[in-house]
Formats: C-alpha cells, structure tokens, sequence
C-alpha cells in the first residue's frame, strides 16, 4: 500500500467525525427554527402585556410576570379548569370508543369469513378520501333531530361506532400479521370468535392498540372544528374554545393569557406523549411486518 493510500485511509475517520458533526448541528438549527415560536409563546406567558410585541422576536422576558396565568385561569366567567375538565372527557371517552370499536372491525377484516367482506373493506377506505366537511352539514342535521346540539355526543358517540376509517386499516395490517396458527390453536380449546380476541388478539396488539389510542387523545385534544360546531354554551366548552373566548376582535384581546393557558394546554398532550411514545414508534413500526 502506497503512503498516500494510507495517509486517505487514516484521514477517512476524521472526514466521517466532521460530516457527522455539520448534518448534527444542521439538525439542531432545524430544530431551533421549528422551536422558536413554542418557546416564543412560553416566553410571552411571563412578559407584561405591554412588552409581547414591543420586544419584537425576543425570547427573554424583562422580568417573569405570572398574573397571565392568573388572569387566564380564572379570568372568564367560566373557570380555566371547566374547559380542561370538559376536554379531558371528551378526549377519555373518544380515546376508549376508537380503541374498542375499530379494533373489533379490524378483527372482522383481519381474522373473520362474511359475505361482502372485500366490498365493505374497499367502502371503508374509500372513506378515507371522504372531507369530514362533505359530511358535516348531514350530520349536523342528523344530530339537531337526535336533540344532541350543545351535548359531548356528537363528539363522542361516533368513536363508538368504529367510525374512524384510518385506525380500523391500521389495526387490520397489525393483525394480520399475527400468526393464525394461534386462532386455530384457540378454536381446538374451544374458543369462539369473541375469546379469541379478547384472549389472544388484544393482549398480543398492545402497541397498534397504543398507537391509536394517543392519536385518538392528540387529534381529538386539539380539535376545534367540531366543539365550535357542536357547543354553545360556554360551561360545555373545551380548552380549544375557552383560548378563543380571549381573543375578541370588537374589544381588547387578552393575549398574555391566551399565551398562558395556550402553554397549560399542551402541557397533557406532551405528557401523553413522552410517557407512551415507545408504544407508538413500535405500533407503527411493526403494522404490516409479517412476523
């Protein structure tokens, strides 16, 4: 071997370190600009009214003020804490009717033998491609006769109806890679259907389970759309539309507990996620692996 070849050789790490170190610290920056305006928002929680948008991009609050907190949490004729009551329901109920509904229509399209089985699965995707907006004005109309306007059931009943298409395909390829040696395993022992998967289905599918659960919890946390359209009555608000009610564009805007509150409500969601993110990464990365 040439001494040039060795001198690249031995200069081949050192080029490694010094891509590594630049495609990490462009990642950082990345982060930095994805970052800037939640910390933006938590450093205008503790800033006075007046300097929110006196200081420009400024990150540094003058000095911590917390009285937006205050006036947030309690500055509505409605308390802050109604409104995290009221989402934290909506968000459990939904949490437990789309685990429950769509893993047993996944288990009917992953395990069981009907009539029309392929025909139902293809109509079930093709809601996929369906707007939600395409079908509001119909359910609205729907729910006004059932007297459910300003009520959580508009919100929450359809979770039980396996109504959300996109966890139902999720589930089913989780289940279908499950080996159905064990359903005929079961079926020997004398297992029927409903045995066979609340025995062997559920317990063998917790992170698809996971999964949909903490989709379930974000998406439906953080929705505003369908509690504008469906509550009235400030008492039955939820944390997305108690934030509204602090904006108000005839009068003055209380932004500093907009920001406040703003932060108090992602607060749930971050923790839901940090605690079942493993759950999560390996829910999505195992659906569809044939094992």
């Amino acid at each position: 071997m040439t001494t040039e070849a060795r001198t690249a050789l031995a200069d081949e790490p050192k080029r490694s370190a010094w891509a590594s170190l630049a495609i990490h610290a462009g990642l950082c920056a990345a982060s930095i600009v994805m970052l800037y305006p939640l910390l933006w928002m938590l450093s205008s929680s503790f800033k006075d009214e007046q300097d929110i948008f006196s200081h420009g991009l400024s990150l540094w609050p003058t000095h911590l003020n917390f009285d937006a907190y205050r006036r947030g949490w309690g500055g509505l004729t409605v308390g802050f804490d109604v409104f995290f009551w009221n989402s934290a329901v909506i968000a459990v109920l939904a949490v437990i009717g789309n685990v429950m509904s769509c893993s047993l229509a996944a288990y009917a399209f992953a395990r069981l033998e009907f009539p029309g089985k392929k025909f139902w699965f293809a109509l079930m995707l093709g809601t996929l491609m369906l707007p939600y907006h395409a079908t509001l004005i119909p359910q609205y109309v729907l729910f006004l006769h059932l007297d459910w306007v300003n009520t959580i059931l508009p919100l929450v009943v359809p979770k039980f109806l396996a109504a959300d298409a996109f966890f139902i395909f999720l589930m089913v390829q989780f289940f279908r890679g499950l080996p159905r040696e064990l359903d005929e395993a079961a079926r020997m022992d004398g297992c029927g259907p409903w045995r066979i998967y609340w025995k062997i289905i559920l317990p063998l599918s917790t992170p698809v389970l996971a999964t949909a659960a903490i989709f379930t919890f974000i998406w439906t946390w953080d929705d505003f759309f369908a509690p504008l359209i469906y509550l009235n009555d400030m008492a039955s608000y939820t944390a997305q539309l108690g934030l509204r009610a602090f904006v108000d564009s005839s009068g003055k805007s209380d932004f500093g507990a907009l920001f406040a509150m703003s932060v108090l409500t992602l607060v749930p969601v971050l923790v839901f996620f940090f605690f079942f993110q493993r759950l999560l990464i390996e829910g999505i990365a195992t659906t569809g692996m044939k094992r």
